[in-house]
Parts: C-alpha cells; sequence; structure tokens
C-alpha cells in the first residue's frame, strides 16, 4: 500500500519530469527522491516513467498512478478540511425543537442568523409542546430545544438553559365577554375564579402550568377548566369561540386576535412569568452545538451568558 507521502513525491516527479526540480519542490535532496521512486516501481512491479540520463515521459501504469495519486490526495486534503470544519461547528447537523409560541418573536431571527454563519450545517425543526422537547433531549432525539421554563425537577441537572426571553402572561377573554369591556385596564386575576378556563395539559407544559396554577392560588381559587388544548393558538381559537378564558404570553396581545380581548393582570399571584430559553444536554460537547449556542446569543440580542441548568447553578458552557 502506498502512503500520502509517497504519492506526493510521485506527483512532483511526474509534473516537474525532473528529479531535481521534483526535490526542490519536496524540500528535500535529490538521492532519498530518486531512491523513493524506484522503491515505488519495485513495490508495484512496474516502470512509472520512461528516462534514459533523464525523464523522458510517464509510461502508461505511471500515467494511471498519476491521475489516481491526484485524486486521491485531493480527496485526502478535502477530509482533512471537512474535519476541521466539523471540528469548529461549520458543518454537521443540529436538531432544533421549539415551542409554538417562540416561533413569532424567536425562531426566524434565531435560525436565519445561524444559517447565515453557519450555511453548511444542516437543520433539522420540530415543533414540540417543552416536556416533549426535554424528553426528546435525554434520549438524544434533539440536540437544542426553545421551551418554556421553568423546567420541571426532574431535568436536572441533565439540561442546561439560557434565558432568550422574558415576558409574562395576560387574560384572553372572548370578545363580548362582560370583563372585555374596558381593555387597556389591569384585570385583577381572581375575576377569572368563577369562569371556565382554556388551559393546556400539564403533561405538555409542567413548568409553566405549575406556574399559572400557583398564580391563581394566589388569587384564591382553582381554575375551573372546561377545555384542553396543547397549542396557544388553538387555545385563543376556543377563547374566541367563547368557550372560555385563558391565560397567554403578552406577546399574543402585541400581535392582537380577532374575538378575543386581552386584558393585563393585576392583583396578588401578578405578575405571572413566561421565559422562553434554550435547553441542551449539558454533557453535549458537539461543536455544531457550541456554535449554535454562540450565534444565538449574540441574534437573540442578549449579551452572553453562561448557560445555567434549570436549577439556576452556573454551568460551563458545552
Amino acid at each position: 500500500m502506498l502512503s500520502l507521502r509517497q504519492l506526493r513525491q510521485f506527483v512532483a516527479v511526474a509534473e516537474a519530469m525532473s528529479f531535481r526540480r521534483a526535490a526542490e519542490r519536496l524540500n528535500m535532496a535529490q538521492p532519498p527522491l530518486t531512491a523513493a521512486i524506484r522503491q515505488m516501481e519495485d513495490d508495484l512491479g512496474a516502470r512509472l516513467f520512461e528516462r534514459t540520463n533523464r525523464i523522458t515521459s510517464l509510461t502508461a501504469a505511471g500515467q494511471v498512478l498519476h491521475d489516481e495519486a491526484r485524486r486521491t490526495l485531493a480527496q485526502a486534503e478535502r477530509a482533512v478540511a471537512l474535519t476541521r470544519r466539523a471540528a469548529a461547528g461549520t458543518l454537521g447537523s443540529l436538531r432544533i425543537g421549539f415551542v409554538a409560541s417562540a416561533v413569532r418573536p424567536l425562531v426566524p431571527t434565531l435560525i436565519a442568523g445561524f444559517r447565515e454563519t453557519h450555511p453548511d450545517v444542516t437543520l433539522e425543526l420540530t415543533e414540540a409542546p417543552t416536556a416533549r422537547q426535554l424528553a426528546a433531549l435525554l434520549a438524544d432525539h434533539l440536540d437544542v430545544g426553545i421551551v418554556v421554563l421553568p423546567l420541571p425537577a426532574g431535568a436536572a441537572p441533565r439540561i442546561a438553559t439560557r434565558t432568550l426571553m422574558k415576558g409574562h402572561l395576560v387574560a384572553a377573554l372572548p370578545g363580548r365577554h362582560a370583563l372585555a369591556a374596558t381593555k387597556a385596564a389591569p384585570l385583577r386575576l381572581a375575576a377569572l375564579g368563577p369562569e371556565p378556563w382554556v388551559l393546556f395539559p400539564a403533561s405538555d407544559g409542567p413548568g409553566l402550568h405549575a406556574t399559572i396554577l400557583a398564580a391563581c392560588a394566589a388569587s384564591g381559587f382553582t381554575p375551573q377548566v372546561a377545555q384542553r388544548a396543547v397549542q396557544m393558538d388553538t387555545i385563543l381559537g376556543l377563547v374566541a369561540a367563547g368557550l372560555g378564558v385563558a391565560l397567554v404570553p403578552n406577546l399574543y396581545r402585541e400581535v392582537g386576535r380577532a374575538g378575543v380581548v386581552f386584558r393585563p393582570l393585576a392583583g396578588p399571584g401578578t405578575p405571572v412569568p413566561y421565559t422562553l430559553a434554550l435547553a441542551w444536554r449539558s454533557a453535549d460537547r458537539s461543536p455544531a452545538l457550541a456554535a449554535f449556542l454562540a450565534a444565538t446569543a449574540t441574534a437573540s440580542g442578549r449579551p452572553r451568558s453562561r448557560p445555567r441548568n434549570h436549577s439556576g447553578r452556573g454551568r460551563p458552557r458545552s
């Protein structure tokens, strides 16, 4: 088996048609180069050059080896370059999950910014609630997710997070509801106590679900859930149909929704926080993941900060 070093020596001689010029190009003495070519011919059992007192041409066998050697050396150089790019996080693939409520304020900016600087990293995007993303992360079916905090206690210490956006929840009311009359005025959360609620299942977003129940408890009631839906857009559709009231991120108030009136909340248990964050396996050392975390620290418009696990303890960047 010929080595890459031997192939480089042969190609240099074949292109220079001179042992002396090839030796100068390779920065080596001529006698060892001449001996190396003779050893190659012995190993292959074929003459590679036509020569008298100098090289005149390649033999048929030498021409075949020249063509193949150039291809082999080019492929070897490509392998080295691709390996270095993969190690730098500029090549590879990344599986990204996101909650539906992150699509409007975050996902386009984060993904577009990363694709601009890392066009050769293949992205696989999956929409899923927070709990399903956590399960996929722990099962190595996702590399990074955009989730809603807080995470359940069982996620520690294997999941690290970094906050992307902080907001709060507002009341979403059917447009003809009596409490919708004064749109701009804050609404005491306790006023929603007697109302039927539209709420997502605790199994899909345990952290936010617990936060909502705690806020309601602070206002002296437990929500009477009449309808359940997973996606915030679906919840708003059910509210617009008059099937109940809900708490949704304030970003929906900024955009608006036909048939729905949004009111800020006041009173005990408020404001009810809503926080979007990146989540990933804290032990993951993937270069593509590291590149995404670095790129999104800038694209999200926030200064870079050390990642945290969901309990709040600082962790070194993965």
